[in-house]
């Protein structure tokens, strides 16, 4: 499991894939976004936009993000 601190309200879905490393680029997380890959606290999100708070858990291809 990544935890990931959280430094203001939210992180864009996006950001929060580039910044954990589990994508190399905007791009490429968009492309997972839309294709269904990631899960949003348990359940599939296509939002690009999705703004992730703490307490929030995102899983990427087993990847767990925990947003602290």
């Amino acid at each position: 499991m990544i935890q990931f601190k959280l430094e203001g309200e939210f992180i864009p879905l996006i950001a929060l894939l580039k910044a954990t490393g589990l994508v190399q680029s905007g791009g490429e997380a968009q492309t997972v976004v839309e294709e269904g890959l990631v899960k949003y606290n348990g359940q599939v999100d296509n939002r690009k936009r999705l703004k992730v708070r703490v307490g929030d858990k995102i899983d990427f291809m087993g990847s767990i993000i925990e947003v602290i």
